[in-house]
């Protein structure tokens, strides 16, 4: 194993967004500490990357399903006044 590569297989796609926030959270408290070493801080920061663009896409996917819920919703109302 390369020493950019950890036990935790940082590319993984997340089990959930909740996964996702959580792992962040301790590479946040990681970083913050500033007492690890540079090659770990810059895997460290890699990984918070891909988790941002992951929590992002899923926050955005979210956002599109509330929409269309709504839109929905509305569409039923609409037609039940009627």
């Amino acid at each position: 194993m390369s020493p950019r590569e950890s036990s935790q297989n940082p590319s993984a796609e997340p089990a959930s967004f909740e996964a996702a926030l959580e792992r962040l959270e301790q590479l946040v408290s990681e970083l913050e500490t500033g007492e690890i070493p540079l090659e770990k801080s810059l895997d460290a920061f890699e990984e918070a990357q891909r988790l941002i663009t992951y929590c992002e896409k899923k926050l955005k996917n979210a956002e599109q399903i509330l929409k269309q819920l709504n839109q929905d919703e509305s569409r039923d109302s609409e037609s039940e006044s009627r």
